[in-house]
């Protein structure tokens, strides 16, 4: 079992930053993809980016890249989600997630959730 735990969010004007963290306990020995989705109200879960066990490979969905970054502290077992840029369709509940093996997009393949916090974005 894998535990996740977040922090972060909040409210900021368009055009500022945020900092995600997820921390990871449980069974996390072996290789643990982690990827970041987002819901809005009344919108469908949809894909943020993920990040490899070895945090060399990171991957956006198009709506973030080049504002987004994903980064990962093997260390702490903690990864990070800095949003930079931010605008107010941005605004919705983040969740970071785990899986066992390779990078996915799609959020039923991720097996462990996080609990999920607010990121609002005011105009």
């Amino acid at each position: 079992q894998v535990q996740l735990v977040q922090s972060g969010g909040g409210l900021v004007q368009a055009g500022g930053s945020l900092r995600l963290s997820c921390a990871a306990s449980g069974r996390t020995a072996s290789s643990i993809t982690m990827g970041w989705f987002r819901q809005a109200p009344g919108q469908e879960r949809a894909y943020v980016g993920s990040i490899t066990t070895s945090g060399l490979t990171t991957d956006y969905a198009d709506s973030v890249k080049g504002r987004f970054t994903i980064s990962r502290d093997n260390a702490k077992n903690t990864v990070f989600l800095q949003m930079n840029g931010l605008k107010p369709e941005d605004t919705a509940v983040y969740y970071c997630a785990a899986k066992f093996g390779p990078v996915h997009a799609v959020p039923v393949l991720y097996d462990y959730w996080g609990q999920g916090t607010q990121v609002t974005v005011s105009s």
